[in-house]
């Protein structure tokens, strides 16, 4: 009872002054603070998907080489074009996969 008696007290510049200053917290608690702490999941994954996508761009480029130099003469004349082929196709079914994957992992959160 002693808190009512004294909000009955307050004049209306202080109870606004008071419920301004509330929304204000409330507004940085439940806005800018989340923000501030996506910020660093952001960075991280960001980085993380660079190095992933920079790393497959290195493998699909390695499975090229090693397709047209260890193959012998499989891959001579007019199968020049295969290795690319194979490659490409790898490439897709690895991309592919990750796809499903994080569908997979999307829709059981």
């Amino acid at each position: 009872m002693a808190d009512a008696k004294s909000d009955e007290s307050q004049t209306v510049p202080e109870v606004l002054s008071d419920l301004l200053e509330l929304v204000k917290q409330y507004a940085q608690q439940e806005t800018l603070d989340p923000l501030k702490n996506l910020g660093r999941f952001f960075k991280l994954g960001f980085s993380g998907a660079f190095l992933t996508a920079f790393g497959a761009c290195f493998l699909i480029l390695s499975a090229l080489r090693v397709l047209q130099t260890e193959t012998g003469s499989t891959f001579t004349g007019n199968l020049s074009w295969a290795p690319y082929l194979i490659t490409f196709l790898g490439a897709v079914v690895i991309i592919g996969l990750a796809v499903l994957r994080a569908n997979k992992r999307g829709n059981s959160t």
